[in-house]
């Protein structure tokens, strides 16, 4: 990838230019990161806080009116509300149902059901669920 910072002194407004062939993951960091938001964010684990990244989540999940990340280590408690995340998160999240934002990079594979439910696994073991409501989107997004 080739970089080109020009100085001006005269510019009036800042610029940020990306010229790429697909959009990526680096591309979408350096949009996040030249619109002033990060691509972390503060988890909290008993008495610590952790700055964690988006890449590194699991799964966002909405449990007793709290918002906890699911990461390979520990679970943390996000001060946010899923909305918020889901409107900062990287295209690499889906939501798979109304309480779970999940990373599309951590899923191990979809197992389907008799049923038509579409269950998750997690490639650090945790399962969950397809909502008929976001069946549609997964499907679409995955080529399922």
């Amino acid at each position: 990838m080739k970089v080109t910072t020009i100085v001006d002194p005269t510019c009036k407004e800042e610029e940020v230019i990306i010229r790429v062939r697909s959009r990526n993951e680096l591309s979408e960091k350096m949009e996040r990161l030249a619109a002033g938001e990060t691509a972390e964010l503060m988890g909290f684990l008993e008495d610590k806080a952790v700055i964690l990244d988006y890449v590194k989540v699991h799964r966002f999940t909405v449990e007793k009116d709290k918002i906890y990340a699911h990461c390979a280590d520990n679970v943390y408690w996000v001060k946010r509300r899923l909305y918020q995340i889901e409107q900062n998160a990287p295209d690499c999240f889906v939501k798979i149902h109304q309480s779970c934002l999940a990373n599309v990079h951590q899923i191990a594979r979809f197992e389907t059901a008799f049923t038509g439910t579409l269950r998750v696994v997690f490639k650090n073991g945790d399962v969950d669920y397809v909502s008929r409501r976001n069946l549609k989107q997964v499907k679409e997004r995955f080529g399922l």
